[in-house]
Formats: structure tokens, C-alpha cells, sequence
């Protein structure tokens, strides 16, 4: 089995100092290395350890040595992109997403910046955290199986405020909804 901690870990922008001061209880940025490189043992226990400090499952730092996987091969900068000097496997949303639950919403009309065909992903947040979701894209559950969809611009105890994206739409009010569902990913099509 080959280990992927380098590529999460590239992926999330963390460094080896930080995923080691990140793992509970913390450990060294040097074990950290070698748990990369293979040069110690990845155990079941250090998998739990790293996965919780990576956001990720545990089960995603690992992949048969017969898995073909996209490959991230270039970086887009403000120079222009660029190589990478070693090629790393390119993680999926769900790869991502660790224990959060998501949601997808498929977009079948354009709406806002979306367009027809466009996969939204959405992480679920408890209705309490509402606040944290503030100015951002999100899908909320309303009474009798109906969703509202559009920019969170009011909470307050036991409510939410959602703008539709739609021009000249009015604001709508959700009482106590169950979840919130804040955007995290758009997946289109080219």
C-alpha cells in the first residue's frame, strides 16, 4: 500500500510542522516525515492520528499500488503554469470532505454565477452555526420536502434569512430549519 499524506497535505497547504503540531496528541514534523516517506510504519493508530489532524478519513491516506488516479501535473500562478518537480495524485471532493456530511445540489437553470449542468457541493452545518455561513451560498430545508437556495443574509434565534438568487426575488424566512448546507465546491463542466 502507498501512502498519500504528502499529496492531502500539499493539497490542504499544510506543512510538515503544521500536520505534526495539528495531530492529537502533537508529534514531530521529522516523524511526520518519515511516516510519509515510508520509512516508518503507517499503523492504524497513526492513520486515525494524521486522518483527524488532515480533516480527511482514514482510509483516504492509502491506496493500492493498482489505482489509477488523476495526477495534478502543473500550477496555474501569476507567472503563467508551471511543473510541479514531482507529479501527486489529485484528491476528490469526497476525499476532501473528512467526516463533514455533504450535499450536492444539481443545477438545472442558471441561477447567479451558477449555469445549467453545474454540480454544487455543500457542507452541512448545524442550524446553530448559522452565523459562520453568513454572506455565503447555501441550501436550506424547508417544511413539506422544499428547499430555499441563495445568499444567508439574516440569523437570528430560531430563523434564517435566505436572498434567492434570482433578481427582484424577495427575501425568504426559514423557521428552524434541521441543517444549513453552506457551498464549498463548484464541479462544471467545460
Amino acid at each position: 500500500m502507498i501512502n498519500r499524506i504528502r499529496d492531502i497535505r500539499h493539497e490542504k497547504g499544510m506543512t510538515l510542522a503544521e500536520l505534526a503540531e495539528a495531530c492529537d496528541p502533537p508529534t514531530t514534523a521529522q516523524t511526520i516525515g518519515r511516516l510519509e516517506t515510508g520509512m516508518r510504519n503507517l499503523s492504524i493508530k497513526w492513520m486515525d492520528r494524521i486522518a483527524g489532524a488532515l480533516g480527511v478519513d482514514p482510509e483516504t491516506l492509502v491506496r493500492s499500488e493498482g489505482t489509477v488516479r488523476a495526477q495534478v501535473v502543473a500550477l496555474l500562478g501569476e507567472t503563467g503554469p508551471e511543473a510541479l518537480t514531482a507529479q501527486r495524485d489529485a484528491l476528490l471532493p469526497t476525499e476532501l470532505s473528512g467526516d463533514d456530511i455533504r450535499v450536492v445540489l444539481a443545477i438545472e437553470a442558471s441561477a447567479g454565477e451558477y449555469r445549467a449542468g453545474d454540480q454544487l457541493w455543500l457542507r452541512q452545518i448545524a442550524s446553530d452555526d448559522a452565523g459562520m455561513a453568513i454572506n455565503r451560498d447555501v441550501l436550506v430545508p424547508k417544511k413539506g420536502g422544499r428547499f430555499a437556495f441563495g445568499r444567508l443574509i439574516d440569523r437570528q434565534a430560531g430563523r434564517v434569512g435566505v436572498l434567492p438568487l434570482g433578481p427582484g426575488q424577495k427575501q425568504q424566512v426559514i423557521e428552524d430549519p434541521a441543517w444549513i448546507a453552506v457551498a464549498e465546491m463548484l464541479v462544471r463542466r467545460l
